[in-house]
Formats: structure tokens, C-alpha cells, sequence
């Protein structure tokens, strides 16, 4: 499909434009695409502690950020409202005042770091920087081109018995993430299926494209099943109808009924994974009743967690502070690790090092000032983002640019409920900062009002009527503001 004739591409390339004028307009969106391509890199074999170091994706995120603030002192990202600037800096904040509160701020350190580049630095960069709905499309489409590519190898290692042990088989689908990153592809595969997902019911694109798209999600249900990941599943469940409800009644039944179809021929018709698919999903329903050791684990690491927090509830005990305050706060329930072994690695036993749920995470270590500042600047989003959805909700509701509101909520639902049981770690942790950046691109508007970002595709101007056409032909940034969402 040419890029010059797809409406959903319209804006990103223009009819015979070289790509090298291509690159020149969008040039500031190349580390953004980076950081979500380069974690198709495959972890180093059998290393299973590499989860938590820094890797390219979080090396182009930085590079992001410096790109950001080069054209912030060049005049040329968006204005942001004083509602922008509350929400995205109001986590700074309390990272900073959990950081200095901590027993040892100079431990809490890299804690700070890594938030602050995950839900501050990220997620604002993302807003400032991308202009249009064309453009907000392209970082979309890496994610479905890193969902495809992931879930592809971990049919592969499904298939071959290559994968992550499950079960007392290596057939646990984990792609290049290895078994130390079990979440990894589930969760990237759950971001492609929920673009695609809405990509599919966007009434705005062409007809050929929507089928492509609705392929493609259908084709990322099976390695998201294959990764046995409970968690994913739901969140991924809870996402995908919201969008599919947020598209209209007539189409969710359509797509429904789809779903079910290719549920009930992969898993009755080729059998693929049936036996163990099915204990898994029984599985979710015994969590009270007879739940197994990684749930009684979590409940323990939960009760630990609210713990911390009643000891100091207005700061917690401080970034980085839930290991070394595990141990005193839990019972004799909790296990030392949990078992991890193969795609290369041999058997080893990692710690638990986080209670596994984002809220009660941030709750210990940073108090209730710093889950305010977070989890109430998420909120924020997810209420404007559904209003701008909503039929009169203001210019981005038109069809032209619904795919990008549906893309946008379906992620950042998708986010907030897998933070229920799974918190910030691994390489995918980066994703979650384009997560948030992209929710708060749609949701939060730019005081220099414009056109929509879909009209506001083929504006490429400077200060100035006579300027901004010279930009169309120069490719140089828009006013700021002027082309923002």
C-alpha cells in the first residue's frame, strides 16, 4: 500500500516526495520510532538480570528527550496549556519529594531517574514533539510492527519447544525477552493487537486498510495466548472491548463474534495450546480459592506493601526502599524467587524484588504524595481522552482523526489496568512512557488551538502567513501550537 495514497498515512508523505525530504520533515520522530523498534534487539543469551539494565530502546529514549529540548530552545515543539504543564510535571514533584525523604536518597537515586524518564520526561517529549495525527500514526505503527515481529518468534519458539519454561515444557512464548522478562511480549504483542484492534474500527480510514488492520489483530491474539500471561489477557479483554464499544454496537457484535470464531478454531479446531490454555484461564478464577504460589506470593507482597505505607503514608519508605523493607513487612507465605529457565537460559531463581501491582508500588515507596501526583495525572487523561471521544466532544472527535483517539485510550486503559498486577521493570518498562505520552497527545489540547490533527497534516509553516507557506515547501516545524491535537 503506497504511503501516498493511504488516508491513513495522509500527511506523512506526499505524492512523489523523495524520501530524503521525507526524513528531513519528520526527522524529530526518528528516536521516538528508535526506542520502540529497538527492543526487537534481542536480551544476551542465558542473561537473566539483563531486564533490568539499560538497553538501546532506553538509550534512544534519552536521545528522544535531548531532541525535544533542542527544539524547545529553537521555538518549534507545541505549547502546552496550564493543565499540560500540571500533569506532566505534578509527578516530578513527588518523585523528588520521596526521593529526599528516603532512608538513603543517594540508593533512591536511580529510582528517580527512571521514573522521571518514564512518566516525566517520556510522555512530554512525546506531546511537545509530534505534531499531527499523521505522525501520531507513525509511532502506532511501530507498535504493531514490533508486536508482529515478537509475536512471530514466539509462535516460533511455541512450535519448536524453544521457548520459556512453563509447565515443565519450554514452550512459553517470550520472543526476544527471554524467561527472565516473561511480560515483555505479551505485553508489547497486547499494544500492537489494541492499535490494530482500533486501526480496524476507525470509520475514517479506507476499507482495504481497516481489513489489513483487523488481519493483523486477529494474527496477534495467538502468541498473545501462547505467552500464558493471565495478566495480559485480561488487560488486553478490558481494553480491546472498550475500544470495540467506544467504535460503535454495530461493529463491537461484528467484532465479537470474530473473536470468538478464531478463539474456538485455534483452540478447539487446531488444539493450539488447549490443555494448558485452559488451566491457565481456570487458573484466574482460583486467585481465592486455591490460588498457586506466584498468587499467594503477590498477596503477601501486597499485604507488605500497604504495610510500608501505614508505617509512613504521606511519603513512603522511599524509591527503590520496597526490597529492603520487603522482608520486614512480610509473612512466612512468601517464597525467595521465583523459577526461571529456558530460550537459552539455564534454571535460575530470581528475587522478588516489587509487590507486582504499580499502585500499591508507588503507595509504599512514595506515600500518598506521590500517588496523587501520578495516579490523579491519570486520571485526568483517561476522562479527557474519553470526552474527546465522546459524540460533541470537540474536534477530534470527527472521523478523520478517531482512530488516534481510540488508539490513544485503548493503550493507556490497557496500561492502567495491567498496573493492577505488574508495575514498572524490564526493558518494555520505556514503552510505558510512549504509553502515557501518546494518551496525553490526545487528551491534553495546546492553547494555540489550529485546525485538527488530521488538517493540520499538510501545515508545515513558521510565525506568519507568508511564512508558513514557506515551511509547506521547506519542511521546517510549525508554529507551536498550531499543529498540535
Amino acid at each position: 500500500m503506497s504511503l501516498a495514497v493511504s488516508p491513513s498515512l495522509e500527511g506523512v508523505r506526499r505524492p512523489g516526495e523523495p524520501l530524503p525530504v521525507l526524513l528531513r520533515r519528520h526527522w524529530p520522530l526518528l528516536p521516538l520510532a528508535a526506542t520502540v523498534l529497538f527492543l526487537l534487539a534481542p536480551l544476551p543469551a542465558g542473561d537473566a538480570t539483563a531486564s533490568g539494565k539499560v538497553g538501546p530502546a532506553d538509550a534512544a529514549s534519552l536521545l528522544l528527550v535531548f531532541v525535544c529540548a533542542v527544539q524547545a530552545v529553537r521555538g518549534r515543539v507545541r505549547e502546552l496549556s496550564p493543565l499540560g504543564v500540571l500533569v506532566l510535571g505534578a509527578p516530578g514533584v513527588g518523585l523528588a519529594v520521596a526521593t529526599m525523604t528516603a532512608g538513603d536518597p543517594y540508593a533512591a537515586l536511580p529510582g528517580f531517574v527512571r521514573y522521571l524518564q518514564v512518566f516525566v520526561l517520556v510522555p512530554a517529549a512525546i506531546v511537545l514533539l509530534v505534531r499531527d495525527a499523521a505522525e501520531f500514526r507513525l509511532a502506532a505503527g511501530c507498535f504493531v510492527v514490533l508486536a508482529l515481529v515478537q509475536g512471530a518468534l514466539g509462535v516460533v519458539q511455541y512450535a519448536t519447544h524453544t521457548g520459556a519454561s512453563y509447565q515443565g515444557e519450554d514452550v512459553r512464548a517470550v520472543g526476544t525477552f527471554g524467561p527472565g522478562d516473561v511480560m515483555g511480549m505479551a505485553t508489547v504483542v497486547a499494544y500492537g493487537l489494541i492499535a490494530a484492534t482500533a486501526l480496524a474500527l476507525s470509520p475514517g480510514l479506507a476499507p482495504r486498510f481497516r481489513r489489513t488492520a483487523g488481519g493483523v489483530a486477529l494474527l496477534l491474539v495467538v502468541p498473545l495466548v501462547l505467552s500464558f500471561s493471565r495478566g495480559a489477557w485480561i488487560a488486553t479483554s478490558g481494553a480491546a472491548l472498550l475500544v470495540i464499544v467506544l467504535a460503535g454496537i454495530r461493529r463491537a457484535l461484528k467484532v465479537l463474534v470474530a473473536l470468538c470464531a478464531v478463539g474456538v478454531v485455534l483452540v478447539g479446531g487446531f488444539g493450539v495450546g488447549s490443555e494448558m490454555v485452559g488451566e491457565r484461564l481456570a487458573s484466574i478464577t482460583q486467585v481465592s480459592s486455591a490460588p498457586d504460589q506466584s498468587v499467594t506470593d503477590r498477596y503477601t507482597m501486597w499485604a507488605a506493601a500497604e504495610s510500608m505505607w501505614r508505617e509512613r503514608p504521606a511519603v513512603g519508605v522511599g524509591l527503590k526502599g520496597f526490597p529492603a523493607n520487603r522482608d520486614g513487612h512480610s509473612s512466612l507465605g512468601l517464597s525467595s524467587g521465583s523459577d526461571t529457565a529456558g530460550a537459552g537460559q539455564a534454571f535460575l531463581r530470581q528475587p522478588l524484588l516489587s509487590p507486582h501491582n504499580m499502585y500499591l508500588l508507588v503507595l509504599s515507596e512514595q506515600g500518598l504524595t506521590g500517588l496523587t501526583a501520578l495516579a490523579g495525572g491519570w486520571a485526568v487523561l483517561l476522562v479527557a481522552g474519553l470526552s474527546r471521544l465522546a459524540p460533541g466532544g470537540g474536534e477530534r472527535g470527527d472521523a478523520r482523526t478517531r482512530d488516534c483517539g481510540l488508539i490513544a485510550v485503548g493503550l493507556f486503559v490497557w496500561q492502567l489496568i495491567d498496573f493492577l498486577y505488574a508495575d514498572i521493570g524490564g526493558p518494555s518498562t520505556v514503552l510505558t512512557g510512549v504509553i502515557v505520552g501518546l494518551a496525553a497527545w490526545w487528551a491534553l489540547p495546546s492553547p494555540g488551538g489550529g485546525g485538527s490533527p488530521g488538517a493540520a497534516s499538510g501545515t508545515r509553516g513558521v510565525r506568519g502567513g507568508a511564512a508558513a507557506a514557506a515551511g509547506g515547501r521547506t519542511g521546517m516545524r510549525a508554529v507551536p501550537g498550531a499543529d498540535g491535537p
